[in-house]
């Protein structure tokens, strides 16, 4: 059975960090590429980051790119986000999906920055 779960969200004052985990089971986790998602009330989702299976190739949307991190551990099977200086545009419930052969996702996890 298939199980995606995004972990590590919350509220943080502007200017700071939070790191994002999902954490995946029931599929051949390093066959699939990965990519964190956001979707902020009355916005359309948006495509935050982007990593290849083997964690080489990264890609990220242009709002975030040179704040985010992406990466990934294929021996734990758990993807990771790490955000920094956090702005209150970022705000937003963060969900992560894996897709290959198929697509899977999570159910989101909450970032909110706010001071």
């Amino acid at each position: 059975q298939v199980h995606v779960a995004e972990s590590g969200g919350g509220l943080v004052q502007p200017g700071g960090s939070l790191r994002l985990s999902c954490a995946a089971s029931g599929f051949t986790f390093n066959m699939y590429f990965m990519r964190w998602y956001r979707q902020a009330p009355g916005k359309e989702r948006e495509r935050v980051a982007t990593i290849s299976a083997s964690g080489i190739v990264t890609d990220y949307g242009a709002s975030v790119n040179g704040r985010f991190t992406i990466s990934i551990d294929n021996a734990n099977h758990t993807s990771y986000l790490q955000m920094n200086d956090l702005k209150p545009e970022d705000t937003a419930v963060y969900s992560c999906n894996f897709f290959g052969g198929h697509d899977y996702w999570g159910q989101g996890t909450q970032v909110t920055v706010s001071g």
